[in-house]
């Protein structure tokens, strides 16, 4: 199969130079193996994209020489195929709604139990509701405990990775799913918008992603998107997670870093090559 990659960027602010190296070696990796490199925009966060962002990541990305094909995937544009997804799994018992708080939850997760360590993940307060009982508002959750149950085998569970902190067969251990992951919300409280996870599975495999690069903090969100490919009898990509592009006090770079956003460099006079020579390539 054909080498296929993606960049997806979130328009929720300007891309900054750890979007560029992530971009750039996606680009870089697919060129180099005769494939195709694919730009995704990630905007199920309504409330956060905005056009303007959109529009500037086109312009950096292209300033920096990349091309892709068109038209783009943009997945506001896909909401209801995401959500006949969802729906499939809360057919199957996967599903359930959950109206808590995230004060509610901190407050279950910090009852006194003894000789137990409270962890940071969903404590299952509504784990007991069905669907039926969904109200407006209502978040959906993944049953975590009885997705894992319904697989034939947990034991095949794993992902190939191909980055420099991971290299090689990663085997998942389902029952520390449970306790580090939890019951991931996959439909958020907005009307027919899904979370990350959920709609990058669907379109990794709508486009045929073969080989997934991005950050290497992404490594902890593999497990569930797989578990979701299994779940969903979709083939499962080979997986790169990069090194990140820190700061001088070694902190990973956030949008809201303005000083290091490419439209900044770009304004500066520097160049395409100069952003390669930056992020080491």
């Amino acid at each position: 199969m054909t080498f296929t990659t993606r960049f997806a960027p979130s328009p929720t602010g300007p891309l900054h130079l750890g979007h560029a190296y992530s971009a750039l070696l996606a680009h870089d990796m697919a060129k180099a193996a005769g494939g195709t490199f694919l730009l995704r925009i990630e905007d199920t966060d309504t409330s956060r994209a905005r056009p303007e962002w959109e529009a500037q990541i086109y312009d950096d990305l292209a300033w920096l020489g990349l091309d892709w094909p068109r038209p783009v995937l943009r997945q506001s544009d896909h909401l209801g195929r995401y959500n006949e997804v969802l729906m499939t799994l809360a057919d199957r018992g996967l599903v359930y709604p959950c109206s808590c708080r995230r004060s509610d939850i901190r407050a279950a997760l910090s009852a006194p139990q003894e000789g137990v360590q409270a962890l940071a993940v969903y404590p299952g307060t509504c784990r007991h509701r069905d669907m039926a009982s969904r109200q407006p508002g209502d978040a959906l959750r993944l049953n975590l405990a009885t997705a894992l149950a319904s697989l034939e085998n947990n034991a095949n569970l794993g992902f190939e990775e191909t980055g420099p902190e991971h290299c090689g067969h990663q085997s998942i251990d389902a029952r520390l799913l449970l306790t580090t992951v939890g019951d991931a919300v996959l439909g958020r409280k907005e009307i027919e918008t899904v979370s990350y996870v959920l709609a990058a599975v669907v379109d990794d495999a709508a486009q045929q992603i073969t080989h997934v690069v991005r950050g290497a903090d992404l490594f902890e969100t593999t497990a569930l998107q797989v578990l979701l490919q299994r779940l969903l009898s979709l083939p499962t990509p080979l997986y790169h997670h990069h090194r990140l592009i820190r700061d001088e006090a070694g902190k990973r770079l956030a949008k809201r870093d303005d000083a290091r956003a490419i439209s900044t460099y770009r304004s500066e006079g520097r160049s395409p090559q100069d952003i390669r020579a930056l992020t080491g390539l």
